[in-house]
């Protein structure tokens, strides 16, 4: 006959972990273990996605930019990042759109050295 043990301390540290993540959480979902930990997984889930999501959100947001700003030079924006590559110039769309915002008078002169 084996004697029995007793896991509490171990399972309480686990469901402890886990609802300390829940915190934060509407009414039964920070304070119900089995709720809790369904909601942690699924919170966890949304955010491996949304770290994904971000990277395409930001780009969009960053092409949305240039496209405004190279509207206002003539331009639009496939025509403007075609007149780049030809013109050999390496210059990332967060760039362009930090440079589109708070140096208007260096992204004229960019439009303007790219049509040429």
């Amino acid at each position: 006959m084996m004697t029995r043990i007793k896991r509490g301390n171990i399972a309480r540290k686990r469901r402890q972990k886990i609802l300390k993540c829940a915190r934060g959480f509407q009414g039964a979902h920070s304070n119900l273990f089995r709720v809790a930990n369904q909601q942690v997984m699924k919170a966890l889930r949304y955010s491996y996605i949304g770290r994904k999501q971000k990277k395409r959100n930001f780009r969009s947001l960053w092409i949305i930019r240039i496209n405004a700003a190279s509207h206002e030079q003539g331009l639009k924006y496939s025509q403007l990042i075609s007149c780049l590559k030809k013109a050999n110039i390496d210059i990332n769309r967060k760039m362009l759109s930090q440079l589109a915002i708070l140096d208007t008078l260096a992204f004229s002169k960019l439009c303007e050295y790219s049509k040429n």
